[in-house]
């Protein structure tokens, strides 16, 4: 008998396919996530679960599932799950890291030229039927990223990727990090400053960070007033790292130029989110990851995490180690 697993959302064939070879799967077929009540039902006798961020995944859930085993989770992150309350229950939680890294970086590169360039703006202008004269000097005047300065905070996998593109637009490129990179200093020719200096001298910052306690609300009023009026905020990590009300009341008040943003405090961001009637935002639904090699890479390690459990192995991406010493691996 297969073991039984639920899925909260509907993956890339090349890994659901692999999954469903050795599990019995239970799909919720809906592209919004299930509500928690509904999670909390569905996982009273499942062995193994695949959650995606959106869903809360607390011990109230865990103790609702007393045969669950493993959460593989489809993400990066893991902040959606208790990895302590799973940890004392003997719970595997698995993500899939560094395959969206190249991906990542290629979007935050693309929300960059987009807010500097105003291309989402020049689009607007165009279809609205605004466009009278075919040229003008002063027309969308923008702000050139070849030879600006870059300040990168979170110099990790995807922090250290964009660098290396930025190093082919000339950029003069700072970092902040809880973790200092020499080796990355000298292969990059990138130099480490504490994050006020980052955030005064830099015309782009971008955040590369994981949404931790220290990191909530990492970048509040005072951050945003100690960076330049001509700068541009770029967000790729966590919505909540951002204070968005005291963002929405920077830009208006043109304490920076303006943002670029593939993540909110709230996802899905309502439709009344006064940064959605700024000119001088651009936005995306959270698709910094969304090539479809990367997620269907994503799905495979979801896959290989689950199946290597089964057959009694350490899950590759094993997020939570010591609870090999509460329990081994295997159904």
């Amino acid at each position: 008998m297969k073991p039984k697993l639920f899925m909260t959302r509907e993956i890339p064939e090349r890994g659901l396919n692999k999954i469903k070879e050795h599990f019995e799967v239970d799909l919720w077929p809906e592209e919004a996530p299930p509500p928690k009540e509904v999670i909390i039902e569905r996982v009273k006798d499942v062995d193994a679960l695949v959650p995606l961020l959106t869903d809360p995944i607390d011990a109230e859930v865990m103790d609702a599932a007393p045969r669950l085993r493993i959460i593989s989770q489809y993400a990066v992150g893991y902040d959606n799950i208790d990895v302590k309350a799973a940890t004392e229950r003997g719970i595997y939680v698995t993500n899939t890291p560094g395959v969206l890294t190249e991906t990542v970086a290629d979007f935050t590169m693309a929300l960059m030229m987009a807010i500097a360039r105003r291309v989402v703006e020049a689009d607007k202008y165009i279809r609205q039927g605004k466009w009278k004269v075919g040229w003008h000097p002063l027309y969308f005047l923008g702000t050139d990223l070849y030879g600006a300065t870059l300040g990168i905070i979170g110099l990790g996998r995807i922090g250290s990727a964009v660098a290396r593109r930025a190093k082919g637009f000339n950029m003069r490129i700072l970092y902040y990090d809880v973790f200092r990179r020499e080796d990355l200093e000298k292969e990059l020719g990138i130099k480490y400053v504490d994050m006020d200096t980052l955030l005064r001298e830099s015309d782009f910052v971008t955040l590369h960070v994981p949404l931790t306690p220290e990191t909530k609300d990492l970048i509040g009023e005072r951050e945003l007033k100690l960076m330049k009026p001509t700068a541009y905020l770029v967000n790729t990590s966590r919505g909540k790292v951002i204070d968005e009300k005291a963002l929405i009341k920077a830009l208006k008040e043109g304490w920076i130029a303006g943002a670029a943003l593939d993540v909110f405090y709230k996802e899905p961001t309502p439709p009344d989110n006064p940064l959605l009637e700024l000119d001088n935002v651009v936005v995306a639904p959270h698709i910094a990851s969304a090539s479809l090699e990367t997620r269907s890479r994503m799905a495979e390690i979801v896959a290989e995490n689950l199946i290597a459990f089964k057959e009694g192995k350490k899950p590759p991406t094993l997020v939570n180690p010591d609870v090999m010493k509460v329990r081994p691996p295997g159904f």
